[in-house]
């Protein structure tokens, strides 16, 4: 299988796709959807095996919201973007369970460490309803659904896995589907913290930067997994890459015919750069300077997204 180093269904579709010059891959349906000029929608259908195997991703369903010029965002486009991810996010909510069932919203991350506080930010944000069901049920509208939300940690500050931590919680509160919030890893430095990826497979902690933690799934919990991710980190081999990319554009404009140019510009120069910088522990793991503002900008569009689609 490739070494595609990102988490984003969309983005490992493409990278199959090129490096074995397919126009469609056996098993995977795409749909697209363009909301206006700075939102657009792309759905990835992994049908079969042979789209599980080519991708390395499970069978299921995986939504991409692009978001153009977050950095730039007013009020209204961020709520544009929340009602956007609240839509895609309803659906796939209502084809695992009903109306009123319980759910369980958890952030995964560490909230001092810029890149990966996203899951505990957007905990802060949710409206949990749980405890007032439960024990004032005359303060709260008899149609709302009992919504209970937690940040577990991470291991190197709890010691603890945080499928542990989740199986204990699961066990005792009994909800009926998970919504789990994490940063992804991207291999395009234009998708960090633009893009918003739901999936219904579950997630793999860490699996886009080379640190793997135990799988949070309907296999692992026994209940389904919805799984919200925002890459906010590339590798430096990435970085440089599409750094490249856009060198050899410029140059492209200047000599057109350059064949060399071309053909070097066709390719995915990827696995050659991560080569080179590996040995000398240069491949690192890099995210923009304007991260704070842009998490700060998901993190309220996946808040309030989750709080509208329950």
């Amino acid at each position: 299988m490739y070494n595609f180093r990102t988490d984003l269904a969309l983005e490992r579709r493409d990278i199959f796709k090129k490096n074995n010059n397919l126009e469609e891959i056996d098993g995977i349906e795409t749909e697209n959807k363009e909301i206006d000029e700075n939102l657009k929608v792309s759905i990835v259908r992994i049908t079969n095996e042979n789209g599980e195997q080519a991708i390395g991703k499970p069978v299921g369903t995986y939504i991409t919201i692009d978001i153009k010029k977050l950095k730039l965002a007013e009020e209204e486009e961020i709520q544009k973007s929340a009602e956007t991810l609240s839509q895609e996010l309803k659906q796939v909510i209502d084809k695992h369970i009903q109306f009123k069932d319980d759910i369980l919203v958890v952030g995964l991350g560490n909230l001092y460490v810029t890149p990966d506080s996203l899951g505990p930010k957007v905990i802060n944000e949710i409206d949990v309803t749980r405890h007032i069901i439960k024990y004032l049920p005359q303060y709260i509208d008899e149609n709302s659904r009992p919504v209970s939300a937690i940040s577990p940690g991470v291991l190197g500050t709890t010691g603890i896995e945080t499928l542990e931590i989740l199986e204990g919680i699961v066990q005792n509160i009994k909800p009926k589907l998970l919504i789990v919030i994490d940063a992804l890893a991207s291999r395009s430095i234009e998708r960090i913290s633009s893009t918003i990826q739901i999936s219904d497979t579950g997630i793999v902690p860490g699996a886009g930067v080379g640190n793997t933690r135990k799988e949070i799934s309907k296999k692992t919990l026994g209940i389904p997994v919805v799984a919200i991710g925002i890459p906010t980190v590339v590798e430096s081999a990435v970085l440089v890459n599409d750094c490249l990319d856009l060198f050899i554009d410029k140059l492209q404009q200047e000599a057109k015919s350059n064949d060399y140019l071309n053909k070097l510009k066709d390719q995915d120069n990827y696995e050659e750069i991560k080569e080179a910088l590996n040995p000398t522990d240069y491949n690192m793991i890099v995210t923009p300077k304007e991260i704070d503002e842009l998490i700060e900008n998901m993190s309220s569009i996946v808040a309030r997204g989750i709080n509208m689609s329950l």
